[in-house]
């Protein structure tokens, strides 16, 4: 993982960071949509910021970091974000972690990226479990990527000394597609689930945790 980081200039930025640069830079495609959205913004896109308002009150995005890396057991790849944010809060330092979302899901369930599963599957697996504060065995319904990705702004929330830790799903979808597997990630977690809301979740965790789903603006669909 690297730690020199240089200043964006533009949507090209993000395009080269993508593991697929070309197949996942198309109109409608959530990569491309999520850059064009937050580089318009020049700070919080303002569905972000009224979750962080209405739950933490002002929020200030400090970092934007796109299709940040964070290194996971087991071997396999990372856990790669969309968007890695560092945002002040009048209560401290929060890490946030964005997953950017058009028309695609979540990628296999747990019971789905266990078959076959390699010994550093299953011990991923447990280190998920309990970054997350949650038994094993995980529930096969739940998608691997809502877990892995939340994970990931927890352990980040540790390495920047954060006060808390978000994860945000950013929905370009106009029907809300695959919420209701949002939703069941957000009740296992011990949060009730809610469309352009943060909800802290009751889940054992290191730091504070809060989940949120927020609906992107339309019009960055057809960029």
């Amino acid at each position: 993982m690297g730690r020199i980081y240089v200043p964006s200039t533009g949507t090209e930025c993000w395009q080269r960071l993508l593991a697929k640069p070309d197949p996942h830079w198309k109109p409608g495609y959530s990569a491309r949509t999520l850059a064009y959205c937050w580089e318009a913004a020049r700070g919080f896109p303002p569905e972000i910021a009224r979750l962080f308002q209405a739950k933490l009150g002002k929020a200030e995005l400090l970092l934007a970091l796109p299709e940040h890396k964070v290194q996971l057991p087991g071997g396999g790849a990372d856990s790669q974000s969309d968007v890695f944010a560092l945002v002040g809060t009048a209560g401290g330092l929060v890490a946030c972690a964005i997953e950017g979302k058009v028309d695609e899901p979540f990628g296999p369930t747990i019971g789905e990226w266990l078959v076959n599963a390699s010994p550093g599957k299953r011990r991923r697996l447990t280190f998920l479990c309990g970054v997350l504060g949650l038994t094993e065995p995980a529930p096969v319904h739940i998608r691997y990527q809502l877990l892995h990705r939340t994970a990931s702004a927890l352990i980040e929330a540790e390495r920047f000394h954060a006060t808390a830790a978000v994860m945000i799903v950013q929905s370009f979808s106009p029907t809300r597609l695959w919420f209701e597997d949002f939703a069941a990630f957000a009740e296992l977690m011990g949060a009730a689930p809610s469309a352009d809301a943060l909800t802290r979740v009751t889940a054992t965790t290191s730091k504070p945790l809060y989940l949120g789903w927020a609906s992107g603006d339309q019009a960055f669909r057809l960029r």
